[in-house]
């Protein structure tokens, strides 16, 4: 029953999680939008505000922003929080859940450091708060005056913490907790900076005083840079299913940097867009499109198969494997009964009808290789996770050496046809 309720509680977790995170998403797209499309209006004095005409499900909407203080207030003022707010709590439950809970699987990885599950969580919290400070800090530092500034040394800041992540975690673990550094960025920006700057300006609107219009900008600085994390945040936070990001220790810094600019080169394109059609930067695209690709090929370069794919010898620190030389998909019949006693001895305590790993109740993912037809079946599946790549068994926990690597290779091999 146990290791049920975990799996429930996983799935509901990711749920609320992804439900929230599409919602504050969303309404930090709206808004950078809706700023960016703004236009003067003759009923606003210049430079005290401006408005902004869409059109949506049948209705025209007029929305009007400004930039100090209206000369009402209404009294049925929505507040942008809560999205945030529970995006953040989800996702750090989230991450205490699978990660923290279950570290011996997916965040503890005894071959980069063989750590207690009390010390990694330690670290992985510890990381969180201390990255918040330093970033909080660097905003409101000299650095934190130019925008252009304040970008090169935060994407800096990113990728020192990735290599920091990748020498006591697993490359999941890595990665998991560079994004949550983000996500923690981003939602400090929304908890500790741009809401009770919004408080301080209304308090003072109902006093009939003149906001303080540095409250703003630096509400507004903030926010801009949340939408800019948007989207190098979201591809970390799934990564976990793309082994080939975390292949390598050494390569995880290089691949976070190059999509964390990638990233925010995208949201740059769209907020400059929106602002003028005439004058869009399809430059950017060019400048995304050739990080991501540098990103692939540093990934492919970092993996264990890709490097024997390309002809290159084993990385230093990884273990030699046999790989296949096509990259076709593989259809294997029933192996051989010496692949099968591997396969059953290194992946079934988990991959089974009844699995026997503690906590886990279900399959992962529904793969079973708990006899000889569902090895077969799963043949594609088990060459890209054990041979490609070092995917599994998750961390190397059942200790499936080089040499019983190279045995799956050597089958899959003879095995195509």
């Amino acid at each position: 029953m146990e290791s049920f309720v975990w799996e429930w509680g996983s799935l509901l977790l990711r749920w609320l999680h992804i439900v929230a995170a599409m919602a504050w998403i969303g309404s930090s797209f709206f808004f950078m939008h809706l700023d960016a499309s703004l236009k003067r209006t003759p009923d606003i004095p210049a430079g005290e505000g401006a408005a902004a005409w869409q059109v949506h499900g049948g209705g025209f909407y007029e929305m009007r922003k400004y930039f100090v203080a209206p000369g009402h207030l209404s009294p049925d003022l929505t507040w942008h929080k809560w999205q945030a707010y529970t995006t953040w709590a989800s996702g750090f439950v989230l991450l205490a859940w699978i990660y923290y809970a279950q570290s011996k699987l997916y965040l503890v990885d005894p071959a980069v450091m063989d750590l207690s599950a009390l010390a990694a969580t330690a670290l992985g919290i510890g990381a969180l708060a201390l990255g918040w400070l330093v970033y909080d800090g660097l905003c409101r530092s000299p650095v934190g005056r130019s925008e252009a500034g304040l970008a090169a040394v935060g994407l800096l800041v990113v990728t020192v913490a990735a290599f920091g992540f990748s020498r006591v975690f697993s490359g999941r673990g890595a990665l998991i907790h560079t994004g949550a550094l983000m996500a923690t960025w981003m939602a400090g920006n929304v908890f500790l900076i741009i809401i009770p700057n919004q408080r301080k300006v209304v308090a003072s609107l109902m006093k009939g005083e003149r906001p303080d219009p540095s409250l703003g900008k630096q509400a507004k600085q903030r926010s801009a840079q949340n939408n800019y994390l948007t989207l190098p945040v979201v591809l970390l936070m799934i990564s976990n299913h793309s082994p080939m990001l975390f292949g390598s220790s050494a390569t995880i810094p290089l691949i976070v940097a190059l999509i964390t600019a990638s990233g925010a080169m995208i949201r740059f394109f769209y907020n400059v867009r929106h602002a003028d059609h005439d004058r869009s930067p399809w430059w950017a695209w060019a400048v995304a499109s050739a990080g991501l690709g540098a990103a692939f090929a540093v990934a492919l370069v970092g993996s264990a198969g890709g490097r024997a794919v390309l002809g290159l010898p084993p990385r230093a620190e990884a273990t030699p494997v046999v790989t296949l030389a096509s990259a076709d998909p593989v259809i294997a019949a029933a192996p051989p009964e010496h692949v099968v006693d591997l396969v059953m001895g290194r992946c079934a305590m988990c991959h089974a009808a009844e699995p026997a790993w503690g906590g886990i109740g279900v399959a992962p993912k529904g793969v079973r290789l708990d006899s000889a037809a569902a090895i077969g079946r799963q043949a594609e599946a088990i060459r890209r996770q054990a041979v490609l790549t070092h995917n599994m068994p998750p961390n190397n926990v059942t200790e499936m050496t080089p040499a019983e690597r190279a045995v799956l290779a050597a089958w899959l091999k003879d095995a195509k046809p």
